[in-house]
């Protein structure tokens, strides 16, 4: 039997270094062995801002098909408010879709993005050629989480965003065969709000560890320019800042603060790293964790870089740290798929999540050893001073991690997982 075919709508792709692609990177080497013969239609980078690392280029495979479309210039749609790449794209893809289902046999459409309105292109495709599609959930599409917020904690555009959110999700939803998602309360809350899906197949599959990555990270590390300086004992953090980590990050403050004040000749030599906080045009991201570190008095300890940097310098970066240290969100359904480049690393890793977070029990299957919930360090935070301490005092062996957990959550296990459902959703089908 031959192996059945799928397309992937994936609006960014490598070398654009946007978090929303790396599971279609990371699962493109594995989809034959289970199967599935996969091509990729994405927005041609040069119609997007997105920062470039040409290094990804290297993790693909020699026989990846790659489709690209336009974009429609955001000089002018910007104009208009319509600036995402989904919403300028979403034409083109209508169109270059159109010819490939034409002229090509498919069995499934996979949207892995968190450029959502591309996703209402699915009912209209399925409609037309009779082909079901999956949908994959890396980050709520609508939510109610700022609502309640105050307008200063709300992303830009807000209030066209939801608006334009609430009236898209349903057109894509409501039809959908299959759900994907990093978080089960992501695909609970789908299903509750749109009962025409209540019982089509859905998984809940993390991102994988993909170790390809650090060998890559490893033999380049010479085009990147250290961040870190080394008069100083290093922990850093890389990922979007924002105030729903404030929770978080001011346990590692206060405890900060507190070793500074007792323990100076210690405490001082730490610096702290919080790179990429922003998903604004370089040179023009807000700082959201160094006023925090204000407020504690521990802001000459704290190094906030804004601008984003490519992935491979992300991870040559995570090399270089003496320590790693990675917050979640005060949403319990946060999750944060930036753990397992952490852990391939090896790197004495500190993790501070809400209690509800899919997080946690991930990382404590790993093994891993200073992994704690905001609310169960009540304690003052003396086990991140302890963590801080012994970072500085004599540091941490390489820490081993369970062979079990490490080949449960590898990236070609996590392949197999989304081809399961992608096989689920067609015998339901037939």
């Amino acid at each position: 039997m031959g192996l059945k075919r799928i397309l992937i709508i994936s609006p960014y792709f490598p070398p654009s270094n946007a978090a929303d692609m790396q599971r279609v990177r990371m699962s493109l080497p594995y989809f034959k062995d289970f199967g599935w013969d996969a091509e990729v239609v994405t927005v041609d980078p040069s119609f997007t801002e997105i920062l470039k690392d040409d290094l990804l280029l290297q993790s693909l495979t020699s026989d990846t098909k790659i489709h690209k479309v336009k974009a429609f210039n955001k000089r002018w749609t910007s104009k208009l408010g319509l600036g995402s790449v989904a919403l300028r794209s979403l034409w083109f893809y209508r169109e270059k879709v159109n010819q490939l289902l034409k002229e090509n046999r498919f069995d499934l459409i996979y949207f892995s993005t968190t450029q959502f309105p591309v996703c209402i292109l699915g009912a209209y495709w399925k409609r037309r050629f009779g082909i079901p599609y999956v949908i994959e959930m890396q980050d709520p599409w609508h939510s109610e989480y700022y609502q309640s917020k105050p307008s200063g904690q709300r992303p830009s555009k807000y209030w066209f965003s939801y608006r334009l959110n609430k009236y898209l999700e349903p057109v894509a939803m409501k039809h959908a065969d299959g759900l994907i998602s990093v978080s089960e309360s992501y695909i609970r809350d789908l299903k509750e709000r749109y009962p025409q899906i209540k019982n089509i197949p859905a998984a809940t599959i993390t991102f994988g560890a993909f170790a390809p990555d650090l060998k890559i990270a490893e033999d380049n590390r010479h085009l990147f320019t250290s961040l870190l300086d080394p008069d100083f004992t290093n922990i850093v953090y890389v990922g979007r800042g924002g105030t729903d980590m404030h929770q978080t990050i001011s346990v590692l403050f206060k405890a900060l603060k507190d070793g500074i004040d007792m323990e100076p000749q210690i405490f001082n030599k730490i610096k702290i790293y919080f790179i990429g906080t922003s998903y604004a045009p370089e040179g023009t991201g807000k700082p959201t964790v160094l006023p925090l570190a204000k407020e504690f008095g521990v802001d000459s300890n704290i190094v906030e870089i804004t601008d984003r940097i490519s992935y491979y310098h992300s991870l040559v970066t995570l090399q270089q740290a003496d320590a790693l240290f990675t917050p979640g969100s005060d949403d319990p359904k946060y999750t944060a798929s930036k753990i397992y480049p952490y852990l391939l690393t090896r790197k004495p890793l500190l993790a501070i999540f809400n209690s509800k977070s899919s997080a946690i029990p991930i990382l404590r299957e790993y093994g891993a050893e200073f992994v704690y919930s905001y609310d169960q360090l009540n304690d003052g935070g003396i086990k991140v001073y302890n963590f801080l301490k012994q970072v500085v005092d004599t540091g941490f062996e390489e820490h081993g991690y369970d062979a079990a957990a490490i080949e449960k959550y590898a990236a070609k296990n996590m392949t197999g997982s989304q081809c399961q459902l992608f096989n689920e959703v067609l015998n339901g089908e037939n």
